[in-house]
């Protein structure tokens, strides 16, 4: 089938789009410029690039115009983050193709209640990005029930690969917390480190979405977590960091309101956003619908993006 990809360029699309090729779909790569992806594969060769910016597009009103005019049977949309950007685009969309795939977040649940958290979860999103997030999900549910619009929604934990850093065990992506850890050094850690973070690889999330287009059936109409087996804590994740690099990790637990002066404003940011969600989610669902299987584990995910970064950056310990 011919499959659209909006905002194909990025994590995820690195490794969906040579995915999808392989899987014998005919792939068309939206972005607004032609770049190059973070790691090269043969499939590349066969995409078809199509530029488009998508928020001057969306100004000048022919965005969802120009995504109908690619005449595709299944529409990918990683890059979607407001409800009214969702509602022109699926509207527009709505009896001219088979399948659509949004993009969301587990940031849609806000705060976690019984972990792990499922799908059914009540929505308590706060904050700009899982509100957004939230209204989107509502609004293509909304859609689906009122005209059959074909919508899956997949919601990814902290996606992690090579080519980016990943969340880190002080909760931020501050890379010094990897190197102090790989040197024995001591690193602080807010309250007591048993706060959770969620990651996955962006491989697994683009196994997920092909998973929901081999299994359109039981996708349409559902919202799936995609993340890895098991969350960490930040204690549990600093611990294992630092075994691997033949260390015993040398932390230090301090309270929030002491912790916070000891970063830098965005640090704290970051940290607070991530411990405050605590995102530990489920992904029994996924497995049984969609037969997901994450590769990675999160450790694994992150320990192969740590050392692609100290490898890019000359780091030796």
């Amino acid at each position: 089938m011919r499959v659209i990809i909006i905002g194909g360029t990025g994590h995820i699309g690195t490794y969906l789009i040579p995915r999808l090729v392989e899987a014998g779909h005919s792939v068309v790569c939206v972005s607004r410029q032609h770049s190059i992806p973070y790691h090269k594969h043969p499939a590349w060769k066969s995409v078809e690039h199509v530029t488009i910016d998508r928020v001057k597009a969306e100004e000048a009103g022919n965005f969802s115009s120009q995504i109908v005019s690619l005449n595709g049977d299944i529409v990918i949309d990683l890059i979607c983050f407001t409800a009214e950007s969702a509602r022109k685009l699926s509207e527009a969309l709505n009896g001219k193709i088979k399948h659509f795939l949004h993009c969301g977040s587990m940031w849609v649940h806000g705060h976690s209640e019984q972990v792990p958290t499922t799908e059914n979860q009540k929505r308590k999103p706060f904050g700009e990005y899982g509100i957004d997030k939230a209204n989107i999900e509502a609004y293509l549910h909304s859609f689906h029930q009122e005209s059959g619009f074909p919508v899956t929604i997949l919601h990814p934990g902290h996606i992690v690969g090579p080519g980016w850093l990943p969340v880190n065990p002080a909760g931020n992506f501050n890379p010094e917390v990897f190197v102090r850890l790989a040197k024995g050094e001591v690193v602080q850690i807010p309250n007591l480190g048993m706060e959770t973070v969620h990651h996955v690889h962006a491989d697994d999330v683009a196994q997920a979405f092909v998973k929901s287009i081999e299994n359109r059936d039981y996708a349409i109409g559902e919202s799936f977590h995609v993340v890895s087996e098991q969350a960490l804590t930040l204690r549990g994740f600093a611990e294992a960091m630092a075994e691997k690099f033949g260390q015993v990790a040398n932390l230090q637990f301090l309270p929030w309101e002491i912790w916070e002066k000891t970063v830098s404003s965005t640090d704290k940011e970051f940290t607070w956003d991530h411990i405050v969600h605590s995102p530990c989610g489920s992904i029994s669902k996924a497995k049984d619908l969609l037969g997901y299987q994450p590769q990675y584990s999160s450790l694994e995910a992150v320990q192969e993006a740590v050392a692609f970064y100290f490898d890019q950056e000359g780091i030796v310990i």
